[in-house]
């Protein structure tokens, strides 16, 4: 008799559970015929994207479709017709496959953002039906610290970081759609790249929240004409530290309820702390936090 005859099913599962890579799950389908009906209630699962496909085109990356989509914001045609519908199959074709998915990490091939040479910038992004919240981290290497160069082109470097980190985001949350709605019993849902650049996140009251707007058919037709989520309109908090050629930006949904001053100003701090304050660049942004800060606002797009 083979050992795993003797192993419990739920302990079968944990192993699985620890696997989670979905690739070699499926490869463990072939073992056996027990190992094939277990594998589709693993609940933990990790996606590993090669390329994104769309119905629009077979070669589109995720940076191209979020591309054309920047150009159709800031370069509205009055006449132009309906774009064609983007249908990003693939991650809810594989997914199919798995009937019980609690938790789900998926990864892309690459980061959204083409910047110049030399600037790094990390976001952290959370979602319900549209954004919640986004915290975006950026930098330049090899900066001089000069105070004047800064003050004349660095503002508007740093609000196209910030819309361009929103625009990304909002075509990742996009991109999961289907999968959201097929798989009821999600729980938490996380959406990297492989580039560590940015991270979508969906907990359990968000991906609710994102189901229930779409059973009304919310924004739905908008949305996939654009081929990303509508970022509803925000208000960002952002801090620079000329010395260290970094800024940080808080960006929030504007609702009712949202606090200003001293609350915020402490709310900012957790997101920024939660967002990357364990990490590489934790000192930094500690301190960021310290330094003045300046409040916009920018309408849904």
């Amino acid at each position: 008799m083979d050992g795993f005859d003797q192993l419990p099913d739920s302990l079968i599962l944990l192993i699985f559970n620890s696997v989670s890579d979905v690739k070699s799950l499926i490869r463990c389908r072939s073992v056996s015929k027990r190992f094939n009906s277990l594998v589709p209630q693993t609940d933990s699962i990790l996606l590993k994207i090669d390329r994104v496909i769309s119905s629009e085109s077979d070669s589109d990356s995720l940076f191209l479709t979020l591309l054309k989509s920047f150009f159709n914001f800031i370069l509205p045609k009055p006449t132009q017709s309906p774009l064609p519908n983007r249908t990003h199959t693939y991650p809810a074709q594989i997914l199919s496959r798995f009937q019980r998915i609690r938790e789900l990490h998926v990864e892309l091939p690459a980061g959204d953002l083409q910047l110049e040479k030399g600037t790094v910038v990390k976001w952290r992004a959370e979602f319900g039906e549209t954004l919640k919240t986004c915290v975006i981290f950026g930098f330049r290497l090899g900066h001089d610290g000069n105070y004047e160069t800064e003050f004349a082109g660095g503002l508007k470097r740093r609000v196209m970081w910030t819309i361009s980190s929103l625009m990304a985001a909002s075509v990742r949350h996009f991109l999961l759609r289907e999968v959201v709605r097929e798989h009821k019993g999600m729980e938490e849902l996380v959406i990297t790249d492989r580039e560590g650049e940015g991270e979508v996140v969906m907990e359990k009251q968000g991906l609710r929240e994102w189901r229930e707007e779409r059973e009304r058919h919310v924004r739905i037709e908008e949305e996939v004409e654009r081929g990303r989520t509508v970022v509803p309109s925000v208000r960002m908090r952002m801090r620079h530290e000329p010395r260290l050629g970094a800024t940080l930006v808080v960006v929030r949904a504007v609702k009712n309820g949202t606090h200003n001053g001293r609350e915020a100003d402490v709310e900012d701090a957790d997101l920024a702390v939660r967002a990357f304050g364990n990490g590489v660049y934790g000192d930094a942004v500690r301190e960021l936090l310290k330094a003045r800060s300046y409040l916009l606002e920018m309408n849904s797009f």
